[in-house]
């Protein structure tokens, strides 16, 4: 089996992919800050979750500790790293501006360089819908120009890609970057719609809605986006041989260097979300309706021809059917928090 570095190892999508890469019987090693950006008890949850495999080891190392990260890679020499660490939000970027650089420019460099110097055999690392920023073309192509980002998260995003192209065509590092559309579902992030709305439900409170609900998101069932990593991290880049220079695709290279969307490749209104949200809880939230928020866009709609061709998977999950898995996932673990256990 492969050993396999995981960063952000305590978030969302990190924690399920490493409980999917331990049950295959890869060697990971997470590692994670275990930041109080949302509410820690949540993050020490999936640690304790996925710490039950013995396949599965922990360090608690900041992306942007030079000297740290470079001590995880020697000890654990991963063969394959999926980088999922990062400051995210779209919202937090506008008043916490310096929290994106240490850890999505400083702590990828710090990746890179790592990468570089271990001859490690492929990088994943996580890109995010947010790049496709002012573009108003559906669907999301990979094969369309990001050059307009709108809030300093989806630049930062961005950044990342052309900083890992940088080490693919100078190092021949065999990076895929991969661009994940409104990811949602069990032990989901609090800052997210989906889980922000839930809780504010059961506790009686009104929701904030943005944009009067005049938005739409290619919501993304988290089984399906562990499907598509996994299947992404053995599918090793080569760089293209027909690459155009003179007419450059920005989903591919002669480098070793590729770009996929996972998205649900349908988008679903916001209303209609919060009211299959309402359905499954069996409580009809509290509206707030509020004008569009500094950096978001009003429709995510992800092409996903790519993904079907190179890995054969197309993220399938009907919203309901996710949101239903969420929310019995939210009942349980709300009902846990609130008797101790």
């Amino acid at each position: 089996m492969t050993r396999i570095l995981v960063t952000g190892v305590a978030g969302f999508i990190g924690y399920h992919l490493s409980r999917a890469l331990c049950e295959k019987g890869h060697d990971v090693m997470g590692l994670d800050i275990v930041n109080d950006y949302y509410d820690v008890t949540l993050k020490e949850a999936r640690l304790a979750n996925i710490q039950a495999y013995d396949n599965f080891t922990f360090t608690k190392t900041d992306l942007a500790d030079r000297a740290g990260v470079q001590a995880v890679f020697s000890d654990f020499k991963p063969e394959r790293v999926v980088h999922l660490a990062a400051q995210a939000g779209v919202r937090y970027s506008i008043d916490n501006p310096y929290a994106y650089i240490d850890s999505n420019i400083v702590g990828f460099i710090n990746i890179l360089e790592n990468c570089r110097h271990h001859d490690v055999e492929h990088l994943v690392y996580a890109s995010s819908s947010s790049v496709y920023g002012a573009n108003t073309k559906l669907p999301f192509s990979e094969h369309d120009t990001v050059d307009h980002p709108v809030s300093l998260y989806a630049a930062t995003k961005k950044s990342n890609e052309a900083m890992a192209h940088s080490y693919a065509h100078l190092y021949n590092l065999p990076c895929t970057g991969l661009r994940f559309f409104t990811v949602y579902g069990p032990w989901g992030r609090p800052d997210m719609a989906l889980y922000k709305f839930a809780d504010a439900i059961f506790a009686g409170r009104p929701i904030d809605i943005y944009n009067n609900g005049q938005m739409k998101r290619d919501f993304t069932y988290i089984d399906d986006i562990i499907e598509g990593v996994v299947r992404i991290t053995d599918i090793i880049p080569k760089g293209d041989p027909n690459w155009d220079s003179d007419n450059p695709d920005p989903a591919s290279s002669s480098a070793p260097y590729v770009l996929y969307n996972i998205g649900n490749n349908s988008p679903e209104d916001l209303m209609e979300m919060i009211e299959i949200l309402e359905e499954e809880i069996g409580i009809k939230a509290q509206r707030n309706m509020m004008p569009m928020q500094a950096g978001d866009v009003k429709t995510t709609y992800a092409n996903v021809d790519a993904l079907i061709k190179d890995a054969d998977f197309k993220p399938n999950t009907p919203l309901r059917d996710g949101i239903r898995e969420f929310v019995n996932w939210f009942r349980e673990y709300r009902g846990n928090l609130n008797t101790g256990t």
